[in-house]
């Protein structure tokens, strides 16, 4: 397969045809329970091979990697079952339409939903046209029409992932999104990016010396991270765009930066006068208030999705445990009562859990607590460590860093703990993913 089939250009692509027959809303409810309910089946769905439009090799090619990229888009988030090719009934003359599909046979394999596409390939022009189907309903549900670069083919399969996640989901997913994380492959620590399912991985920092806490800005654009690169760590607030940003170097330590989802601002742990306590400081680094003031150390703040909730480490009971901070009032209140050392914590998207690192008998695993300090659930039960949870946009996944195979690795299961797989493979160890929020058209 050319190089070119397995890159993410910024080329746009050319929307050209748009058809929805069914309503989202219905699908949606339809389809709430069993993805919120990963114990339960699967969504069952066919995907056959894709039609090329003419029988030349680059374009058969194409056809074969655009339909794996689909397949494994919908695996990624958990709630797809692909069926087995082997069990497909196609009848003859089958295509892309609805007056042209045996919808009887699809319904004999116990397939829910069907997925038909064919391609165009031209020189370095590509058209491909995607369709959705309700097979018990003999109907379709979306298609698309997408031009553009050969280069643009991931680009355009994503965005249709996206279109089926939000006609059977009212939801975008997973698919604009991605997963930045700290690597030692280059020798340091340095932050890297890749996209949602690992795709793509590319360094974003040289020279840290150390690179850590890397922490999306609300909408997107900008990351701070913590670098030692001047031998003391400092926050470096970097617009991703124009590759530019600033520093943020008080007296002393400056870590774990988090922002605020609501606005250009974010909180981290300063230790000003000796001690460590959170701040709330502008995304241009000035601090606005002291948010913290206990004897002890006050660290990894993650703020609710609405910004009036903040979470984060303290040891003033005696040993690190999580408490929730009231925006508007100050009022601190604990969260976790079991375990001897928990950190790490991360609001979900709804703001209804907190999802962190727990150790009790000498390892970490990743548990889930309601913000009032109820229904514990622990997610992880492997050798090793696992750290560092950071929740999907759409709060159905997780990644986390474990140390299960030797080395660090990043993982993503599902919000319960289900389908646990390695995210990446690269050199060297990789640590504490942050999953951005909704990019978009990256």
């Amino acid at each position: 397969m050319s190089k070119t089939f397995i890159r993410t250009a910024c080329t746009c692509f050319l929307f050209l045809l748009s058809m929805s027959l069914l309503a989202g809303s219905a699908a949606a409810a339809r389809y709430e329970y069993w993805i919120n309910n990963p114990f339960l089946r699967k969504i069952p769905i066919a995907i056959p091979d894709f039609l090329p439009q003419t029988v030349n090799e680059e374009p058969r090619q194409a056809a074969v990697q655009a339909r794996e990229w689909l397949i494994s888009g919908l695996e990624f988030v958990r709630y797809f079952k692909i069926l087995p090719p082997e069990s497909y009934i196609i009848s003859d003359g089958e295509s892309l339409t609805a007056q042209t599909i045996n919808f009887t046979n699809w319904t004999s394999i116990g397939a829910d939903h069907l997925i038909t596409g064919g391609l165009d390939l031209r020189g370095n022009v590509l058209e491909m046209e995607l369709r959705l189907f309700d097979v018990p309903r003999n109907r379709l549900i979306v298609g698309k029409r997408y031009k553009g670069q050969v280069e643009d083919m991931r680009k355009m399969i994503r965005r249709f992932c996206v279109e089926i996640v939000s006609a059977l989901t009212d939801s975008k997913g997973v698919f604009g999104t991605k997963i930045a994380f700290v690597s030692n492959g280059p020798g340091n620590k340095e932050i890297f990016a890749c996209e949602y399912d690992g795709f793509d991985p590319q360094q974003l920092t040289s020279g840290s010396k150390i690179a850590l806490s890397p922490a999306w800005s609300g909408d997107g654009t900008h990351m701070a991270y913590v670098s030692y690169a001047d031998g003391t760590p400092q926050i470096f607030v970097r617009n991703l765009e124009q590759k530019s940003g600033i520093k943020i170097a008080y007296k002393g330590m400056n870590v774990t930066p988090a922002w605020d989802p609501t606005r250009f601002s974010l909180a981290a742990t300063l230790s000003l006068n000796g001690d460590q306590e959170i701040y709330s400081l502008t995304g241009n680094g000035k601090i606005i208030k002291k948010l913290t003031n206990n004897w002890g150390i006050d660290v990894s703040p993650s703020y609710s999705p609405d910004g009036k909730q903040m979470a984060f480490v303290s040891n003033r009971s005696g040993n690190p445990q999580i408490y929730i901070m009231e925006m508007d009032t100050g009022e601190v209140r604990r969260v976790t009562f079991t375990g001897k050392y928990n950190s790490g914590p991360s609001f979900s998207p709804k703001g209804d859990r907190i999802a962190y690192a727990g150790m009790d008998d000498g390892t970490f695993d990743i548990y889930t607590v309601r913000t009032d300090g109820t229904d514990v659930q622990q997610l992880t039960n492997d050798p090793g460590d696992d750290e560092s949870p950071s929740w999907s946009p759409d709060g159905t996944l997780i990644a986390f860093s474990t140390t299960r195979e030797g080395k660090p690795r990043i993982y993503v299961m599902t919000s319960h703990g289900t389908d646990q797989n390695r995210l990446l493979l690269l050199d060297g160890g990789q640590t504490q993913p942050a999953w951005s929020p909704w990019l978009g058209d990256y």
